[in-house]
């Protein structure tokens, strides 16, 4: 059992700790509730560029690096959908830098027109690469805006379009920043050699003075049940043909979601998983083919996808899916192989969290979800799933009139012929 300790300061920021003496240092790992869903659809990207504007200067520090270089730290950050996420490590002798630094770009960030421009471009052209110039690289904008036709999940956290970020204003930024980026919004996890008393001192001397603000939630359209197939062809200058498939899935408070994840391993966790095994290994239909879940706070997606081996069609290709997916729907899991997938993933599990930065980054995730505690759970709700219920999840989910699938092509450039 983990030593979970918590606090709530006056301006509302949580406060999760855990002690290990194990290593020599400590993680801080900041989380702030907010991602590409809580943007407007007119100005999306803004959560992604925050994640870099976060590191390009604030009130009192002009570098947030080069401090933290000097205690001998490092640091990073990622963004999602539903949340922003900021870590950091430093020997314990120096943690105070880390508070020190966390806590000044959540009082407020440089602002100047410099730092966004520097960052603004980075941005740009990190969408120009991975979205406009990469084989694939615009099919989550394509399937996220065909399987969801109302929830903010219909645009990746890089955004939309690019037009949105060439066009923030600084007051733009501003005002992004003073609604989301506040103590009352946030979980500050902290773990290693460091003991509760310590960073309780630490998060009120440098946390507490910072002013609690009115967090600007936007009512969330809840994503209608889809009642029919959805379907995309689109051509390409790709190597190869590609299949992707969507089915909608329940949110992650949900007690179905760990039938799900399961599902998930059973299709596509190993080389012995089903879609390997049988797809790939002894049809020889698939060159490669993979199954995962979106993980996402709100009703996600499980994704099937996969690239058809040579001479094999599209069509073929995804009738072997289906095929598949009629056997989780039809017939039970066999007891082994759900025994070894929920192993592999306790394994995992336990292993991930011995490490004090992974354990700081699972704490403040599950204190937002609901409370830091339920991650002592995650093992027993996975224990828990029967093969009874895997064919009930699969059989609600794997429907045709649940399913967005795009086709995507390998563009024809045709050939010469000199005569």
């Amino acid at each position: 059992m983990l030593n979970i300790q918590k606090s709530v300061l006056s301006n509302g920021l949580k406060v999760v700790h855990s002690y290990d003496d194990s290593t020599q240092m400590v993680a801080l790992n900041l989380l702030y509730k907010v991602g590409a869903k809580d943007e407007s659809p007119d100005h999306t990207g803004f959560a992604h560029l925050f994640e870099h504007l976060m590191f390009g200067g604030s009130a009192n520090i002009p570098d947030f690096d080069t401090p933290l270089q000097l205690a001998g730290g490092e640091n990073n950050a990622w963004t999602n959908n539903d949340i922003t996420n900021y870590y950091l490590t430093v020997p314990k002798q120096n943690v105070e830098t880390a508070f020190w630094l966390e806590s000044d770009r959540m009082l407020s960030l440089a602002f100047t027109p410099d730092s966004l421009e520097a960052q603004r471009s980075v941005v740009i052209e990190e969408f120009k690469q991975r979205c406009l110039n990469q084989p694939y690289g615009d099919v989550s904008h394509l399937l996220r805006a065909l399987a969801y036709k109302v929830h903010p999940y219909s645009w990746p956290t890089i955004g939309k379009e690019l037009s949105h970020i060439v066009d923030a204003t600084l007051d733009d930024v501003k005002a992004f920043f003073f609604s989301y980026y506040v103590p009352n919004n946030a979980v500050l996890a902290i773990t290693g050699n460091i003991s509760f008393e310590e960073t309780v001192r630490l998060a009120e001397k440098w946390f507490a003075p910072i002013p609690y603000r009115e967090v600007r939630r936007k009512p969330m359209n809840i994503e209608p049940l889809q009642t029919e197939e959805r379907r995309l062809e689109v051509e390409r200058n790709v190597p190869l043909d590609s299949l992707f498939m969507a089915f909608h899935m329940c949110e992650r408070l949900h007690a179905d979601y760990y039938a799900y994840d399961i599902l998930s391993d059973v299709l596509s966790n190993g080389r012995s998983s089903r879609l390997n095994q049988s797809l790939v290994q002894d049809k020889k239909l698939f060159s490669s083919i993979d199954a995962y879940i979106s993980g996402t706070v709100d009703a996600g997606l499980f994704h099937i996808t996969g690239k058809p081996a040579v001479g094999v069609s599209l069509e073929q290709a995804e009738l072997a899916v289906w095929e598949e997916l009629e056997r989780l729907r039809s017939e039970l899991i066999d007891v082994k192989e759900l025994e070894k997938v929920k192993n592999k993933f306790e394994s995992t599990y336990i292993f991930g969290n011995m490490n004090y930065l992974n354990l700081a980054t699972n704490l403040a995730w599950f204190e937002m979800l609901s409370c830091a505690e339920d991650m002592e759970m995650e093992v027993e709700h996975y224990r828990q799933v029967s093969a009874e219920h895997l064919r009930e999840v699969a059989s609600q989910a794997f429907q045709r009139n649940n399913c967005s699938v795009i086709h995507y092509k390998k563009k024809d450039t045709g050939s010469c012929n000199n005569e």
